[in-house]
């Protein structure tokens, strides 16, 4: 049995509606019932909009289902649920692994579990989330996440930059920030490879901007195109608001280097990436020059 959890958009309405129908149609009733109950495929596919879910399937069949919702800095889990034939072979637990990588440079994940089910509850706390608060019926829990890397050297800021490449959808804005030779590109070529674009991500440095379209046809909103920026030569945010982009910001990943002060127009929601060197002052060229990333949201979609 394989189980595989994949990031999915309003394509993918039919099969969660499924998914989410059986899983709290299976529940004993509760009063009042489940939102969830009442959600059609096109309910659905405009929650999917915002942000995606997950869809777990088993052996090719869905099984689970998760959508996912931006509020701030915390990554809100709603219509969790997983359908009847395929509880007790960890479905659920893998809904979760995926949702904090989901999850990656926001500080909390958020759920709300009826104070009727302690099983959902005892479920969440095995998971590490911790009840915060009660208002009747609902309970609602969090689960603290890192938002600070010790990155020891170039393939760990690759990887760092793919675990948060799979986490941004179409609408994203990254501001990187950081000293030359920090690692900034570096990160964005794992982005790059995280949201699975066409092209080699390289520092566009000399043309400003570049245009890496996804290699993943049939889901722009999970698989969007990256839109890597360069400020460093940039004059003002006239600039930056004139450059002529094959795409629109809200249609793609938007990376700015050299960012801070200018990319902020772009959107009101946007990850703040900050890379410092983890050893003061200049590093020794036969020695390891380790980072410290710090990744912060302003604001949710």
């Amino acid at each position: 049995m394989s189980i595989d959890v994949r990031h999915v958009g309003p394509e993918a309405a039919t099969a969660f509606h499924e998914v989410m129908a059986a899983a709290f149609g299976a529940r004993r009733p509760l009063d009042p019932p489940a939102d969830a109950l009442g959600d059609d495929v096109d309910a659905v596919a405009r929650g999917l909009r915002e942000r995606g879910g997950l869809l777990a399937c088993v052996d090719g069949v869905p099984a689970g289902c998760l959508l996912l919702h931006a509020d701030d800095d915390a990554l809100v889990l709603r219509r969790f649920g997983v359908h009847p034939r395929a509880q007790g072979h960890g479905v659920a637990a893998a809904l979760v692994a995926a949702a904090v990588e989901a999850a990656t440079g926001r500080s909390r994940l958020v759920v709300l579990a009826r104070e009727e089910l302690p099983e959902t509850i005892a479920f969440w706390t095995r998971h590490e989330f911790v009840e915060v608060r009660r208002s009747s019926p609902y309970v609602e829990l969090h689960r603290s996440l890192p938002t600070s890397w010790e990155v020891p050297d170039a393939d760990a800021m690759r990887d760092l930059g793919e675990r948060l490449g799979r986490s941004l959808v179409a609408g994203d804005l990254v501001v990187l920030t950081g000293g030359l030779g920090a690692g900034k590109t570096t990160l964005t070529q794992g982005i790059g490879h995280g949201l699975r674009v066409r092209g080699e991500v390289t520092s566009p440095t000399f043309v400003i901007a570049r245009v890496h379209p996804s290699l993943v046809a049939g889901e722009p909103l999970v698989h969007p195109p990256l839109v890597h920026v360069d400020a460093y030569r940039l004059g003002g945010v006239d600039e930056l608001d004139d450059l002529d982009l094959d795409t629109s910001v809200d249609e793609a990943v938007t990376v700015v280097e050299w960012g801070a002060g200018l990319a902020e127009v772009l959107s009101q929601s946007r990850l703040e990436v900050s890379i410092h060197r983890a050893v003061a002052g200049d590093a020794a060229s036969d020695g390891p020059d380790p980072r410290r990333v710090e990744l912060f949201w302003h604001g949710g979609k």
